[in-house]
């Protein structure tokens, strides 16, 4: 009734696997595997890199910020 049954996605991975093999179904989830694995490291070294990047501030700027105003005619 609207969903996907089981018999139907039984038939989907059977004509899945006869097109590209088990083989090439395994190479492709090892290779989705290692890009996730490398993105979740990515995202690691970077939020450990942060707190470095602001304890690393060494010059501050202090002035003052002026407005010009323009006359309208």
């Amino acid at each position: 009734m609207g969903g996907i049954s089981i018999w139907q996605l039984l038939i989907i991975l059977v004509i899945v696997l006869l097109l590209f093999g088990a083989k090439r179904l395994r190479n492709v989830g090892s290779d989705l595997g290692a890009a996730v694995k490398g993105f979740k490291k990515a995202v690691k070294e970077e939020e450990e890199a942060e707190p470095e990047k602001l304890e690393k501030a060494e010059k501050v700027i202090e002035g003052e910020a002026q407005v010009k105003q323009e006359e309208k005619s």
